[in-house]
């Protein structure tokens, strides 16, 4: 029987594209049981990304054996977000296979961008934690360093947001309604995780390193899924096992059969709820739990996995740190400190002193956050209930540590208390963050301020007590996502410009420099500039109906709603800026389009009040005959890694004005300055790395320091001061307050009128002015030369920011691990 391609006439094509047309030919048959004729869309697209797949598959066995032909060092990335976004591109490009599949596909009347659109994005994260996670996968793949990435496999991920009347609602994602076809189900890698039960202790001192014999009270099972990563030019792929949990019983036959079909099936649900949902609300107690249950679930599978691999190839543990980096991103999977020692202790008969040894070389710890909502903690008796036996070992390591820290002469005992893993009180609570400090080798901020500040602030008696731990390890973005894929016309200019290099080294940009200030290339990046608006005003008609005008400046601020990014500062000089329109319409403004996109936390009230304010104030705004297309306003709904990359190559400006020492790095800021948008912000996170290496007169910063919130804070300083100081400030804040926005509900934001002239703990008020003062800057050289020169230069100055860079900072600074990329 003839293949489906003889059947067909097909155009001659270049062997690569030919034998590529073949193998998608070949999917569609065999694969998605369809011919050419009868094949839909969808069709198409699952028979091109089998095809691509099976592209990656050779690699990614050469390199699985070619680590263990090495015997080298394994990375293990534990997160629980990875927010890879859409894969094909991203596979497409890294495979250097993009033109060659558009090639293929068009001789078959099929169109790759279109089927681009059909692949949804991967529900596997919220917002930077798993976005950063994704980019350093890339980038460990893209430099051959050996590599899994362990996190869940979310069937519905964090949750689909929809925009009603202004409101967010959150309705279930559902990227998994026809599958995975990226993945992998290994079936045969299932690990059992336990839960409750009771524990026995055998042998040991009276020190409490016995070791122990746990019988839990329940089991799950841990189902491993694998999806290639590939790196840049298909040198290396590496994996991202994700874990999906499976009851052991999936039905009590006996209770089905006596017709209680709900109890029969509820132990599987109550399995099976582990990975179904990213991020439960943790304000009730079953939410709580839930959180816990999933942090332990992918935690254990993980190190089950990792130590049984070990032991396959080298036989013993005692050498797990010379073969294996595990990074802990976030507190979430700290309990690997306790697992580890358990596994160590526990099924492996490893001495304490032993065990303590290998578990601190083996693990390192990043920080995100100084937030203390942030920084987890559980209640001793939640954790005593489902993991009684990590409990006991979290109290021996305490007792150890603070026996470890009088030795060295740190008696007093607030201090003691300071660095105790345990908070005490009415209610007890393990300090998770405390916990993966002392258990990790090195513990690393990810901006040069947020390490400062961890060290003066969450972490001082910590860092004290042990000294030499913490490393700044500043954030990085994966160019091959953020520039190549995402900004196609701007790279096609620079490698015209520069040549191919620039795609393997992203220091290779500052070559642009030299052209910031030749008309032909400011002529060619401006037009990109302006075909990217374009492009993002079609899609805001899309999504919100509004027409908008792409010669506008397009002033972005596109992160998670929360009161210390100060989506609300910005809506507040929005209105600030409408009042001055109305009042002066004949003024020669710089038209804006104010473009905010994120979600809030289900749970976060005052945040999702934020949307609706926004969405309000857009409505008044956008209807307004007097100020027209001056100024229009778009909350952009259901923000994720796509919706990213439609935003950042088309934004001019770049709002990043969190409250100067709440951020800890951010790392919009880097694509958005990468691609050309300046920014505005605050000395906060790595704005002040970007300003730095872009220079002051190429980036808008304005407010208070760190130092001076801290002060502010300290003398009480309220909203109402600066209100009273600032008649424009109070004239905005009176807006709301009267019910402009929300003529039918007066009071609805009374909670954001209360907050911003109380306390005003995020100095959205105190920051008001020269917050103000800082948008008019912008306004006066926006569309001048100046403007283009400082865009240029934002590009030219960003490689340091790749995630390559950061790689190559923890595998010299924390992974002890040397970078060998194959020939």
């Amino acid at each position: 029987m003839p293949k489906q391609s003889q059947v067909l006439t097909l155009p001659t094509l270049h062997p690569h594209a030919a034998e590529l047309r073949e193998a998608i030919l070949n999917k569609l048959t065999y694969a998605c049981s369809k011919t050419p004729s009868n094949a839909g869309a969808y069709d198409w697209y699952l028979a091109t990304v089998l095809a691509v797949r099976d592209r990656m598959v050779d690699r990614w066995l050469e390199s699985e054996q070619r680590t263990e032909r090495k015997h080298g060092k394994r990375v293990y990335y534990l997160s629980i977000e990875f927010l890879i976004g859409r894969l094909l591109f991203d596979s497409l490009i890294n495979l250097r296979l993009l033109g060659t599949a558009r090639t293929a596909l068009a001789s078959l009347d099929v169109d790759l961008d279109q089927l681009r659109k059909l692949e949804p994005d991967a529900a596997l994260g919220n917002g930077g934690l798993g976005r950063l996670a994704a980019c350093y996968m890339d980038s460990m793949a893209a430099l051959a360093v050996p590599a899994y990435g362990y996190g869940i496999r979310y069937e519905h991920g964090l949750f689909m947001q929809e925009i009603r009347d202004g409101w967010q609602h959150e309705l279930p994602e559902r990227w998994l309604a026809f599958g995975n076809p990226w993945e992998f189900e290994r079936l045969e890698t299932e690990y059992s995780i336990r839960f409750g039960g009771s524990v026995e202790y055998v042998g040991g001192g009276a020190d409490g390193t016995a070791r122990g014999l746990w019988y839990p009270a329940e089991r799950v099972l841990a189902v491993a899924h694998d999806t290639p990563i590939t790196g840049w030019r298909g040198h290396h792929v590496n994996t991202l096992r994700l874990w999906s949990a499976r009851s052991t019983t999936p039905v009590h036959l006996r209770a089905f059969n006596e017709g209680d079909v709900v109890g029969a099936t509820a132990p599987r649900m109550q399995a099976e709820a582990i990975s179904r949902v990213l991020y439960p609300s943790d304000a009730t107690p079953a939410g709580q739990e839930l959180r816990l249950r999933q942090e332990y679930f992918f935690t254990s599978a993980s190190l089950q996995d990792i130590v049984g691999r070990h032991l396959a190839q080298f036989d013993s543990l005692h050498s797990l740190p010379d073969h294996v980096a595990i990074q802990l991103n976030d507190t979430h999977p700290a309990i690997a400190v306790a697992e580890l020692m358990r596994i160590l202790v526990d099924e492996h008969d490893f001495s304490w002193t032993d065990a303590w040894r290998i578990t601190q070389a083996t693990l390192s710890y990043t920080n995100h956050t100084l937030l203390p909502e942030a920084l987890e903690s559980w209640p001793v008796a939640l954790l005593n209930r489902l993991l009684p036996r990590h409990v006991q070992i979290i109290y021996v390591i305490n007792k150890l540590h603070l026996d470890e820290a009088v030795a060295r002469g740190f008696t007093d005992p607030e201090m003691l208390a300071a660095i105790s893993l345990i908070q005490e009180g009415q209610d007890k609570r393990v300090r998770m963050g405390h916990l993966a400090f002392v258990g990790s080798h090195k513990t690393n901020g990810v901006s040069a301020l947020h390490t400062d500040l961890m060290g003066q602030t969450v972490f001082r008696d910590l860092d004290r007590a042990t000294q030499g731990r913490i490393v700044n390890m500043t954030n990085g973005i994966s160019f091959r996502r953020w520039l190549f894929e995402t900004n196609p016309n701007l790279t096609t200019l620079l490698t015209r410009t520069l040549g191919e290099r620039v795609l393997d080294d992203p220091n290779e940009l500052t070559g642009i420099e030299r052209f910031a200030d030749d008309p032909t290339f400011v002529q060619h990046y401006a037009a990109i500039k302006r075909g990217n608006k374009q492009a993002l005003a079609k899609r805001i008609q899309g999504l919100n109906g509004l027409t908008v005008d792409p010669a506008a400046m397009f002033d972005v601020q596109i992160k998670r709603i929360h009161e210390y990014k100060r989506q609300l500062l910005n809506i507040l000089e929005i209105i600030a800026l409408y009042l001055a329109i109305r009042l002066e319409p004949d003024r020669a403004w710089i038209p804006r389009v104010k473009i905010f996109a994120g979600k809030a936390a289900a749970s976060y009230e005052r945040a999702k009040l934020i949307i609706k304010l926004a969405n309000d104030v857009a409505q008044v705004i956008n209807a307004d005959p007097k100020v027209g297309d001056r100024l229009k306003v778009a909350f952009l709904p259901n923000y994720n890694v796509s919706l990213a990359q439609d935003i950042i190559p088309a934004a001019d400006l770049s709002e990043q004005i969190s409250t100067a020492g709440m951020e800890a790095s951010g790392t919009g800021n880097m694509k958005l300055a990468l691609n050309g948008a300046l920014t505005i912000g605050t000395l906060d996170g790595a704005n002040i790395e970007i300003r730095d290496r872009v220079g002051a007169d190429n980036i808008f910063i304005f407010g208070l320091t760190a130092d001076e919130i801290g002060q502010r804070r300290q003398a009480h300083f309220t909203g109402q001061d600066a209100a009273t100081a600032s008649p424009r400030l109070a004239e905005a804040i009176s807006c709301i307050r009267s019910g402009a926005f929300s003529p039918h509900d007066t009071d609805r934001f009374a909670p954001i009128v209360e907050a911003l002239l109380g306390f005003d703990h995020f100095m959205v008020a105190a920051d008001f002015d020269a917050y103000w003062t800082s948008q008019r800057a912008v306004d006066a050289l926006y569309g001048q030369p100046g403007w283009w020169r400082a865009a240029i230069l934002n590009t030219a100055r960003m490689g340091w920011f790749s995630s390559d860079r950061a790689v190559r900072e923890y595998a010299d600074k924390v992974w002890d691990l040397k970078i060998d990329l194959p020939k």
